[in-house]
């Protein structure tokens, strides 16, 4: 996974699994997860910018809010999120 001092405050990273990548966010010192693959083209949304809690991908612009997963624009699309939290130096993600 991840240490805490991997996620930077309005920051994304990306994190591999095994059977694929996860982004991890801190906004407001809280850890988000959710996946790493935009639904419009399959962007990488962890290497996105991020302005307060919504994500940018960086190839076509969509944007998610990394708190809940849904576009701000239409909550009816949207990515999905994992639980996250920071134990010790570590980020522990459940997916």
């Amino acid at each position: 996974m991840a240490t805490a001092g991997q996620v930077k405050e309005g920051e994304g990273v990306v994190v591999p699994l095994d059977d694929g990548e996860i982004a991890l966010f801190r906004v407001r010192g809280a850890v988000y997860a959710c996946t790493n693959t935009c639904p419009h083209r399959g962007g990488p949304i962890g290497e996105g910018a991020l302005t307060g809690t919504v994500v940018a991908c960086p190839w076509h612009g969509w944007e998610f809010d990394v708190t809940t997963g849904r576009m701000p624009v239409n909550a009816n699309i949207g990515i999905r999120t994992y639980p996250a939290q920071v134990i010790g130096e570590d980020v522990q993600v459940e997916v």
